[in-house]
Parts: C-alpha cells; sequence; structure tokens
C-alpha cells in the first residue's frame, strides 16, 4: 500500500485503521524549524479483492505543520474520527482536535463541520492522540485520549447527540482523581475493550514513571468506575508499561516501549477466574552484525567484511553484546590505556550504563576483561566519557543524576583471570552530578569537567577544575566559563582541549591553554593559574549550529573544529570543518572550512602526527591527510554503519589512535567496538 502523493516530511504507515473493505494509513508530517514543515494526511484504500487500491486522502480543515493528523483513528466504513492533537484552535496551543469524515456514496470522504474538542484539556494538551469506541446498550460510546492534558491525562468519553457530541465525562487515574497530583503523567495513551471494561494505559504511572494500565468497569447505562490496575512484574523506572494495549477474549498484551533503553517489551496476561496474571514476558533481540575476530579482514575492492572501507582493514569487531551490555544498550565514547609494566594495550568503552574494558593486545582476537557499572543511583545514559591519568580511569556521564565522576585503577586489570569481572569504583568524586565530558591535561594532572548540570559546583557548564594529582584524592581547585560563548552565555564547553602549549605565539609558550567547543564560539584561555584563568579569545564562522568538538595539529598552528548539527541544519557539499590558524593565540583567524566526501554529522576528532582521524557518524571513521594543514584530504576509511548515509545520531561517536602497536579502536553506537588498522600506500620510486 502506497500513496500517490506524499510530501516531503510525512510519515507514510505510522498509523492506521480497517473495517471491511475500507481502510485508512495515516502519514502526519512534522514541523520544520524555524516555521513550515508539512501537515498531516489520511489515506484512503478500497479493497478490490485482490489488492487495495487508494480511494482518497483527506487533510484535517485546520491542516498545519505538524498538528499530528492521523495519530489517531477509528471507523466502521461510513465514518472516520481521526485525532489531530497538534492542532491549534482559538487561543488553546496544540490542545488537539478529533475531526470526522463521511463516506459518500461515490466513495469520496467530506469533513464534517466542526471538530470535537475539550476545552479542559488546555495548552499542549495532546486531546486526539488516542481514540476507541464500543457499542452500549445505550448507543455508541467515543473516548478520547488526551495523555498530556493537565500535566497527568485525560481520557474523554463521549455519545452521539443527533449530529454533534455530548460529553459524558473525564476518566482520571484514581490517585489524581482523589485530589492527589503523583500519578507521573502520559495517561490515557493507549485503550482497549475487555468484556465490559475499558482499559486504559498510562505508561507515565508510578515515582519511576514505570507505567500501568487502569481498568475501568463500564455498566450498561453508560456508568464507569475504577476497576483495578496491571503492572508488570519485571519492572524498572521509566519502562512506559501500558504504552499499547491490545486484548481478545482471556487473553491481553500490554507494551513497555520503553524498556531496556527503548528496545521495548511485550506482557502477556491471562485471565484466570476473576484476576488477570502476567504469564510471560517477550521481546526480540536487536540485529547486529556478527562479530570478527581471529583474522585481519582486509579492504579488498572497497569492502572490509560488511563495511564499505577505503585503505583500512579490520583486525576484530566485538558487537555491542560481546562488551558485556545488557540489551538496548549503546556504545559511546572511547579511550585507550597501555599499561607501563606489561605493555598491554586496553580499550576503555563507555556504554549506556557502564564502562567495559578491552584487552585488545592481540588486535585479532579481543578480551572482554570486565566492567564498572555506572554509580549507584545514577541513570542510563547515551553520554559516557572516559580519560586517563597515571593509570587511572576517570569516568562522567551527562543526563545521568547523581554519577559524579568514577576513578577506577586500571592496574586491577592485571590480575584478572578467564573469567571477566564487575569492579567497583576506588574513588568517587562528588563535586559534580552529571558532566557531559571529561578533560585531562596529563602534563600537569589537572582534570576538567565540562557541560556540568544536575548538582555539585556546575560553573555555568564551564571548566570545573579538578586536581588530580593523587588519583584517588581529586580536588576541586575552580571555575572558568568564558563569558558571552555558549546557548546561554555562562561559558558552557561541550568538549575541550587543555595542553602545555608550544607554538609559534612565544607569549603564551609553557602556559595551559584550553580550547573549548563552547556550542556558539571557539574559547582559548589560560588556566595556568587556577585561581585566576585568563580568557584570551574566541572564534566562530558562518552558520554556527553547535560548536562539538575539536583538536590542535602538532606543531599547535591549528585548531580544527567540528559542528555536530550543521550537516542537519545547512545542506552542505559534505561534512564541514573548520580550520582555524591559532598562530596567535589572541586572534585565532579561520582560514578555511573543508567539506568531507560524505554528507554525515561529524562527532569526534583527534590528531596523531600528519592524520586527523574524525569519527563522523554515519559515515564511520574518516582518515585525513593533514601535512597541509589548510587542505585536508581524505586518504582512508571504514563506513561503520553501511546501511544509513546522510546526517543524523547514529554511528561512530568516537575513536583513539594514539597505541603503539598502530591500532585504532573506533566505537560505533548499535554497533559496537571495531579494531582497525589504516594501511598507508607505500610510494614506489
Amino acid at each position: 500500500m502506497r500513496p500517490a502523493d506524499l510530501p516531503e516530511g510525512n510519515v507514510f504507515g505510522a498509523g492506521g485503521a480497517i473495517a471491511g473493505d475500507i481502510a485508512m494509513v495515516s502519514s502526519p508530517g512534522r514541523a520544520g524549524r524555524g516555521g513550515g514543515g508539512a501537515a498531516g494526511r489520511v489515506h484512503f484504500f478500497e479493497w478490490d479483492g485482490s489488492a487495495w487500491n487508494e480511494a482518497g486522502v483527506v487533510e484535517s480543515p485546520e491542516a498545519a505543520a505538524g498538528d499530528g493528523f492521523g495519530a489517531a483513528m477509528i471507523t466502521d466504513g461510513r465514518v472516520a474520527a481521526i485525532g489531530a492533537p497538534g492542532t491549534t484552535l482559538g487561543n488553546a496551543n496544540r490542545a488537539g482536535a478529533v475531526f470526522f469524515f463521511t463516506r459518500a456514496d461515490d466513495g469520496t470522504w467530506t469533513a464534517a463541520p466542526e471538530p470535537l474538542t475539550a476545552a479542559e484539556a488546555g495548552e499542549n494538551g495532546g486531546f486526539g492522540s488516542v481514540l476507541y469506541g464500543e457499542d452500549t446498550e445505550d448507543g455508541f460510546r467515543l473516548v478520547v485520549g488526551a495523555p498530556t492534558a493537565g500535566g497527568v491525562g485525560i481520557a474523554y468519553t463521549f455519545t452521539p447527540d443527533g449530529d454533534a457530541w455530548r460529553s459524558e465525562g473525564r476518566l482520571y487515574p484514581p490517585v489524581v482523581a482523589g485530589g492527589g497530583r503523583s500519578f507521573g503523567g502520559n495517561f490515557a495513551n493507549a485503550f482497549a475493550a475487555v468484556d465490559g471494561e475499558i482499559w486504559i494505559g498510562g505508561s507515565g504511572a508510578g515515582a519511576g514513571r514505570e507505567g500501568r494500565v487502569l481498568r475501568y468497569s463500564t455498566d450498561p447505562g453508560g456508568g464507569v468506575e475504577f476497576a483495578g490496575a496491571l503492572s508488570a512484574s519485571n519492572r524498572d523506572a521509566g519502562d512506559g508499561f501500558g504504552g499499547g494495549v491490545a486484548a481478545q477474549g482471556d487473553f491481553a498484551v500490554v507494551a513497555a516501549s520503553r524498556k531496556d533503553y527503548g528496545m521495548g517489551t511485550a506482557y502477556i496476561f491471562e485471565r484466570r477466574g476473576d484476576e488477570w496474571v502476567e504469564t510471560a514476558e517477550v521481546w526480540s533481540d536487536a540485529k547486529n552484525y556478527a562479530a570478527i575476530n581471529g583474522h585481519e579482514v582486509g579492504c579488498e575492492e572497497g569492502v572490509s567484511a560488511d563495511f564499505d572501507c577505503s585503505e583500512v582493514n579490520i583486525l576484530s569487531f566485538m558487537p555491542v553484546q560481546s562488551l558485556g551490555a545488557n540489551r538496548g544498550v549503546r556504545v559511546n565514547d572511547v579511550w585507550g590505556w597501555t599499561d607501563p609494566q606489561t605493555g598491554r594495550e586496553y580499550a576503555l568503552v563507555g556504554l549506556t550504563d557502564q564502562a567495559s574494558f578491552i584487552d585488545i593486545t592481540d588486535a585479532q582476537n579481543p578480551r572482554y576483561v570486565g566492567r564498572l557499572p555506572m554509580t549507584e543511583g545514577a541513570r542510563g545514559s547515551v553520554w559516557r566519557d572516559i580519560k586517563v591519568f597515571r593509570d587511572h580511569a576517570f569516568i562522567v556521564s551527562d543526563g545521568a543524576g547523581d554519577h559524579g565522576m568514577q576513578v577506577f585503577d586500571l592496574t586491577r586489570l592485571r590480575d584478572v583471570g578467564s573469567e571477566p569481572v564487575t569492579f567497583e569504583a576506588d574513588a568517587h568524586y562528588d563535586g559534580i552530578a552529571s558532566a557531559h565530558n571529561i578533560v585531562i591535561n596529563e602534563a600537569t594532572g589537572f582534570a576538567y569537567s565540562v557541560g556540568s548540570s544536575g548538582g555539585g559546583e556546575t560553573c555555568g557548564g564551564g571548566l570545573h577544575m579538578i586536581d588530580i594529582n593523587e588519583p584517588t584524592e581529586p580536588t576541586f581547585v575552580g571555575c572558568f566559563g568564558h563569558e558571552g560563548t555558549g546557548r546561554r552565555g555562562t561559558g558552557y564547553s561541550h568538549d575541550a582541549l587543555c595542553l602545555i602549549y608550544d607554538g609559534p605565539d612565544r607569549e603564551h609558550a609553557g602556559k595551559e591553554i584550553c580550547f573549548g567547543s563552547n556550542e556558539t564560539d571557539v574559547s582559548i584561555a589560560d588556566v595556568t593559574d587556577k585561581e585566576n584563568p585568563i580568557p584570551l579569545s574566541t572564534a566562530t564562522y558562518a552558520n554556527v549550529a553547535y560548536a562539538h568538538q575539536g583538536w590542535v595539529t602538532e606543531d599547535h598552528r591549528f585548531f580544527y573544529l567540528g559542528d555536530e548539527l550543521d550537516e542537519l541544519r545547512t545542506q552542505f557539499s559534505g561534512t564541514r570543518t573548520m580550520i582555524f590558524d591559532i598562530t596567535d593565540l589572541d586572534d585565532p583567524v579561520l582560514v578555511k572550512e573543508h567539506f568531507g566526501e560524505s554528507t554525515a554529522s561529524d562527532h569526534n576528532m583527534y590528531v596523531l602526527d600528519d592524520l586527523l582521524y574524525q569519527s563522523n557518524y554515519n559515515s564511520g571513521l574518516r582518515i585525513l591527510d593533514v601535512s597541509d594543514p589548510k587542505n585536508p584530504t581524505e586518504v582512508g576509511f571504514l563506513d561503520t554503519v553501511p546501511y544509513a548515509e546522510g546526517p543524523s545520531m547514529g554511528g561512530s561517536w568516537s575513536n583513539y589512535p594514539y597505541f603503539a602497536s598502530g591500532t585504532i579502536i573506533v566505537t560505533s553506537g548499535s554497533e559496537g567496538l571495531f579494531m582497525v588498522k589504516y594501511q598507508k600506500p607505500e610510494l614506489v620510486p
């Protein structure tokens, strides 16, 4: 089933309904940045005995970009009710509405004069997100969900009254009806009819928003009263149990769509006498590429195993699951450590809820050694960052609650036997709660937490400076935020590079200089004196979206910067890298913009000798020759996500090219950890 015409931005197949030979399929539109975008549509199809043929398409009479038209639909083949929870009518912004259409004898669908609304839903109430209809002894009953109304959610019930609809009442979760406000939200985001009951999903119910299904009994006269609740036995905070409900006879299925970091689980319930009993939990595992080990896979004719490539061989590949990860976990950051006593090389891999340690000394046969779980009481997060100083790993996580900074003695990895070990941290620094990155200057023994939030001393998101010369006794020594930079002007730094400067600007030679990627600008500061850090300069560029991360050349003459969001907002010919001349730290100059071979969004990049190693999300690892710093040339790549192209946030997160062996480790979010080697072409005289 495909529509003959589909506006750009509409997603066909987002929802559907069927009655006899009539089917409806929605294609909700998306609001564009800064306005614009597409309005939703609903496409009608008719069955001719052998195929479904498109029989019409309708839009909301109040069509607007992002109106959500088609978010929910029901039909009996003659009348169709279509929810549009993003509709604005009057002064209630995005309060939502339900529109009715009637099918004429010639097959055309005509909108009713007035939509169904609920003033009490208020702004952003989401009225029309879910629809359910049933026949009662007194006629038809329509139930409309507004999952965000009142901050909790409301289910509205209506019955026909001539050509209009009469409100029967409103259903609230019982704790709210009793005067409390602790339900948690997203009540009325799913409905099902179960033998004289209406089951209403509330995926935000519970202190941890683990979710519930609330049962309401109905009587022949149309009355409704609370009859009990269902919950999952194996529940965790944020699972979203109740996000979908379906039932038939003595059998019911409830979705927990956010369980396992969004992978989702379905719970099976069966009626046993007067009770509903959970009898099974079902799920599907994520598909992934097969592990590669035991031999090097060369890049031949542009392919290494399943991955497109050029001059990059795969030494091995470890899927996420082989890194000690639970279902739904993704990888993010990666750093490396070489044991000074044994010479063994280790990959330190950030995951959603832990750091994993991989012995890659034999890069064709990597071994999972153990894991350090996130701080107790923290929550899993997309972001985890790891750096190393004096044989200790320093680990932070963003959006993770009270995570703080974990300190782990990496020499403990020497004693691990054949079985992986779950470790505990050797120390914990609670001067911060969450942080986006941890930056370490190994030459001075100072760490810099950047993008700190959620508690502790955030330093406005700028440099939270920590003395780690005694690794297990980290000590706060001060803040620096480059005023006027960052989206709030507080000096928020998304990432930074701090080093002892040894470049051409001799005025600053020997000073500890930090280059901050501060969302809106590049910040350059002298932090030698932690009590009196000195802002030196800022630099910006055209089409700023999000100054994300960067690195300097070996001679400290140039700074390469990636903007994480610019490829999403501006149609460039390829991944954009800004090149700044920093020969005068007080006056950095943008000298060129380099555009890569693909249009992927960029993420982390590092320089070693004359090579720049970029992890560019959907295009994987890209290696650029920067021997001519103003004119980088791509000399190799490994595409870690061959199934996706273009700008987005999936794919290669980071890489670490600094092992003496030449092994490069690369992370890719849903895929896992790659061990690769760049095959530098040999010049033939």
